[in-house]
Parts: structure tokens; sequence; C-alpha cells
């Protein structure tokens, strides 16, 4: 706890020396660095088991206004968008969080939109990577990337996850028989899409992972498919990356030496089989 509160205590103290250089009138997202991908803990400690919430919600939003992560406890997706975070959660309820929720894994920015893409015509998540992949190839493939769609969807399929007890299981092994599958036609909402490099395969899951919110705030989850006919992405360019570890015996008790590489492909695909 003593390391993971020296490293947030940093970052708000830096945040807090920006404000009296920049002027008192600014928020956190003004003053903060904007430049970068916040990521709490890595995806291969979550895939082993770590579902212990490390910072609280409100740490979190010192970090960022637009992500993705879960909950402890496993407690349902995170989609934070415009500097509130949604759980959606096991049964298909989707709520915005109180400031003491603690998470054990998340990546969040403040999020700029750099640039806009038009897309037309996407029938599944393939073709969505596929166009989105263009564009890394043309801005670079070695940057970060937040990504912003929102539109209405002809078809949108997300699936959760029920809440888990200690002792923790894999969560491959999870997901075998405890993760939920909705699926919605017509409906307007927002993806949030993180594109992660290739260097961070030992750190997060490379290329694009998506959450999904509806407008109306009742439904969400990891997004696994979707189809629309035409929407705008907004993109933002983020060039910096931090993570703040867990300080618990269960993560540094790991060997991340293992390659967990098919573990992830089916956490991301939704394939429990």
């Amino acid at each position: 706890m003593k390391k993971r509160m020296s490293l947030i205590s940093m970052l708000l103290i830096g945040t807090l020396m920006t404000a009296a250089l920049t002027g008192c009138g600014k928020d956190a997202s003004e003053t903060n660095n904007r430049e970068s991908i916040n990521q709490v803990s890595l995806l291969q400690g979550l895939t082993f088991g770590d579902y212990n919430g490390s910072l609280s919600a409100k740490e979190v939003k010192a970090l960022g206004d637009t992500g993705i992560g879960t909950f402890d406890g496993l407690n349902g997706e995170l989609v934070m968008l415009d500097g509130v975070i949604y759980r959606a959660a096991g049964d298909g309820s989707v709520e915005a969080v109180p400031d003491t929720e603690t998470i054990p894994f998340c990546d969040v920015t403040f999020f700029d939109n750099d640039k806009s893409q038009t897309l037309t015509d996407v029938q599944d998540i393939d073709a969505l990577k596929g166009a989105l992949d263009q564009k890394v190839n043309e801005f670079g493939s070695n940057r970060f990337y937040m990504v912003r769609i929102d539109g209405t969807f002809k078809e949108m399929n997300v699936r959760s996850e029920l809440a888990q007890t200690k002792p923790y299981e894999p969560l491959a092994k999870v997901l075998e028989t405890d993760q939920t599958f909705f699926d919605y036609t017509d409906i307007k909402g927002t993806v949030v899409g993180l594109y992660c490099p290739a260097y961070m395969d030992r750190l997060n899951a490379v290329g694009w992972h998506f959450h999904f919110v509806s407008d109306d705030r009742k439904y969400g989850g990891h997004m696994l498919n979707l189809k629309f006919d035409s929407t705008e992405a907004k993109w933002d360019y983020t060039d910096g990356f931090s993570m703040v570890l867990p300080e618990n015996e269960m993560f540094n008790d790991f060997d991340l030496t293992v390659d967990q590489s098919d573990d992830i492909k089916r956490v991301e695909t939704g394939d429990g089989e």
C-alpha cells in the first residue's frame, strides 16, 4: 500500500504544481498530463486472478476521464465516459459507481479529439478493427490510441461477468461459467476503444479492446461484436504511458514470465470453452 500511495501522491503533487504555474482556475483535466495512458496493474495480473481493488474510483478520476477496466471482485465491466465511471454488471444493468468503489485494473486518459474518421457499412468487429487499423498504420503503430465512437448500432453484442469471491480463480476459468452475454438491436450509445502497440504484450492485450455503454446508461459491457451503417470515430493520440502496480501478496507471487497469450485471446473474444 505504501508504494502505491507514493506513486499516486506523486501524480497528484505534479497536478498541484502544474496548477500553481498555470492558474488556480484550471480543473484537473486541464492541469494533468493529458498525453498519457494511465494503467492500473497488468492485464496479465488480472488474468491470473488478481481481482483485488487497489485504487479508488476517485483516484482513477484524477488520472483520466475516459477509459475501460473492471472492478474489485471482477464485479462487472468498467466504462469511463466524460469523467463518470460506470459499471456494466453481470445481470446486464448499468450504474455510476461511487468514488469509494475500488478498481484492480483499468486504462484511462483525458480524452482529446485529435482526429476524426468516418466509418461506414461496418458489419462486424473485424471490419471495425480493419478500418481502425488502417488509421493506426497511417498515424503510427507504436503509439497508444483511445477511440470514442458515438452512434446508433444496428447490432451490439456485449458480455460481462458475475462478481467473484475469494479464493479467486484465473479469469479464463471464471469465464467458462460466470460470464453473461447480452444482444441489443438499434441501440444508441458509445464505444470506448483502447489500442495498445505490439511491445505491450507483457503488460496488456495488444491491439484493440472495446467497451460499450448506451446513451440512456442502462446497457453496456465488454464489446464482442457490432454492426452499424455510418458513424464517426474520434481519435486521441497518446504518446505517454504510466502504470501503478498493486501492492498485495497475490500479485507479488505471480510468475509473470508465463505466456498467457492464449488465455488473453479467450478473454478478449468471450470464448470460455
